[in-house]
């Protein structure tokens, strides 16, 4: 950790690959011990959040090893595994994040105590109120993702809190009678609950009951500097430390050894379809509509799996650059450094990073691009 406290945590795609499948997680988890950064994350998808028609030979060189892009291992299994190799690193481990459609909050309550066992009181639990593209092609109402959202960590709190005791609790979405919850705490303590908040509301959610605020790269800085603002009041008006919240920040990073390397990498489709996940208001911010219609929310409505090869290319083409540089933390190390320090400055405390280099189009650039990123990460954790 840094003097300003600053901490560093990897995430990992999941993505299973031809040799062998756990290959690319097994290598990023090693990365990550040996650059000794503080956390070691894991996302819940049951798909990604690119089109899988620019998941070819042709626009992105990662296809070769891993040919099935909406091929996502199962988070929590995948963390289960991770636990029993990081005896020794002592890595926290982290999910970023789950959401409560999918899995009912006492499951999700009863993993994360497990792996807070497991890791010895190493788990951070990251939540939010997800995305379409996991629910609803799978017959989950998404109508009230927010309130449910509350209702979910309402909930897994109350189970947490109970002692045993059974738990009755009236809710529209998660309703408890006579519930029993019976998994200790290590040594008295819960895992950490980071919330992935962009509104208003889950702003205000993230204050009353989180440990940490953990949003994604669709800000600016200053945006941050101004919902962090509102974190504390929330925070503050709730009774609890502002101070105590986390200030988080999860960013995907695209580095190479030169300016033209960085500058090819964000020139691949595959790469820019990534920034169709920030929304109309982001696109807006930087004087453009977003390629996919006014009002589009980004990753809260994208399905990108529904797009074919014409379309995908046809709305990459119509992201700015400019947009570009603000949705991924972009650039030599030297630059992602400058970039890193300076959303330091507004605020952020813990940064979770995510290679997305090897997106990129040709394969002897993706590869060195991901020893250049392994560098980046001791730099990095120096802040």
């Amino acid at each position: 950790m840094g003097e300003r406290g600053f901490r560093l945590g990897v995430m990992d795609p999941l993505v299973p690959t031809v040799a062998a499948p756990e290959m690319l997680t097994r290598l990023d988890y090693v990365g990550a011990a040996a650059a000794r950064v503080d956390s070691f994350w894991v996302p819940d998808h049951l798909n990604s959040l690119m089109p899988r028609a620019l998941w070819t030979r042709q626009h992105s060189a990662a296809s070769r090893l891993a040919p099935r892009i909406d091929a996502v291992f199962e988070p929590w299994t995948m963390l289960g595994r991770i636990s029993a190799r990081n005896r020794l690193a002592g890595l926290r481990l982290g999910i970023g994040v789950t959401d409560p459609s999918r899995r009912h909050p006492a499951v999700t309550a009863q993993a994360a105590a497990t792996l807070n066992l497991l890791t010895r009181g190493r788990m951070i639990l990251g939540i939010g109120a997800g995305e379409r593209e996991a629910n609803e092609p799978y017959g989950i109402d998404f109508s009230t993702p927010v309130a449910r959202f509350e209702e979910a960590l309402a909930t897994i709190r109350a189970l947490w809190e109970s002692k045993g005791a059974l738990v009755n609790r009236d809710s529209p979405y998660f309703p408890l009678r006579d519930a029993v919850f019976d998994l200790p705490a290590y040594q008295g303590t819960w895992p950490d609950v980071w919330v992935a908040a962009h509104g208003p509301r889950m702003l205000r959610a993230a204050g009353r009951y989180g440990d940490g605020w953990f949003p994604a790269f669709t800000q600016r800085p200053v945006d941050y500097a101004r919902r962090l603002d509102a974190v504390r009041a929330a925070a503050s008006d709730a009774g609890r430390d502002p101070l105590a919240v986390t200030p988080a920040l999860w960013m995907p990073v695209i580095t190479g050894r030169t300016a033209d390397d960085v500058d090819e990498a964000m020139a691949s489709p595959l790469v820019k379809s990534f920034a169709l996940n920030a929304s109309d208001d982001f696109y807006r911010r930087h004087g453009a509509e977003h390629p996919l219609g006014a009002g589009f929310t980004g990753a809260l409505d994208n399905l990108p799996f529904t797009l074919d090869e014409r379309a995908a290319l046809a709305a990459v083409e119509r992201v700015p650059d400019a947009v570009m540089r603000d949705v991924f933390l972009c650039g030599t190390p030297d630059e992602i450094v400058d970039r890193a320090a300076e959303w330091r400055d507004h605020g952020v405390r813990y940064l979770v990073v995510a290679n997305q280099s090897p997106s990129q189009r040709r394969l002897g650039k993706a590869i060195g691009s991901s020893i250049v990123f392994q560098r980046l990460l001791g730099r990095l954790r120096r802040l």
